[in-house]
């Protein structure tokens, strides 16, 4: 596994290599050891998987109270996965970084608590997987509208073809959220 810094403090990305042959391939989607050593939690509370369809877009979500670490990876389809720092202490501090994440790239995020995280789906459908450090928290849970200006985050779809659930699309202004010290 290939373990790289980003552009936002404590946020990787994560190569594994890939085994390709007539039948197929294979990769190591979690590795204890390397993770451990890359500053990566090796204790899980939670694995969630998503499907969705084009052009569906999910996020800013994040928790103040029992915050998540989140390790996401793609197991069908393409995703454009954007992670933005919400922690007011950072130099990262209202950044963000998008990357395409897919099954044929095999790529994974480690995406810290103290992020907001959101996905684009760019194939036709796409499977979501991600394992999370702490339980989910419907009373902490909060959500920054996707297409804040303030964030600018670039994403590659019209806000009429986004598919975008009530409550995202009702998200908070980054102005007015309430994020992390």
């Amino acid at each position: 596994m290939k373990f790289e810094e980003t552009a936002l403090p404590g946020l990787l990305m994560i190569t594994p290599k890939i085994f390709s042959d007539s039948r197929g391939y294979f990769l190591e989607g979690y590795n204890e050891r390397l993770m451990g050593a890359a500053g990566i939690p090796t204790t899980w509370v939670q694995d969630n998987f998503s499907f969705s369809k084009k052009n569906v877009l999910r996020g800013i979500h994040y928790q103040v109270t029992q915050p998540q670490g989140k390790l996401v990876r793609v197991t069908q389809g393409a995703v454009l996965d954007v992670a933005v720092d919400l922690r007011r202490s950072s130099p990262g501090f209202g950044k963000h970084v998008a990357v395409e994440l897919s099954a044929e790239n095999g790529r994974m995020l480690w995406i810290p608590a103290g992020f907001g995280h959101a996905f684009l789906v760019l194939s036709e459908v796409a499977g979501f997987a991600y394992k999370v450090t702490e339980y989910y928290s419907r009373a902490g849970e909060r959500t920054i509208v996707w297409n804040d200006p303030d964030l600018a985050i670039p994403w590659p779809v019209s806000p009429e073809a986004a598919v975008v659930s009530e409550k995202d699309a009702a998200g908070a202004r980054f102005k007015d959220a309430e994020v992390f010290a």
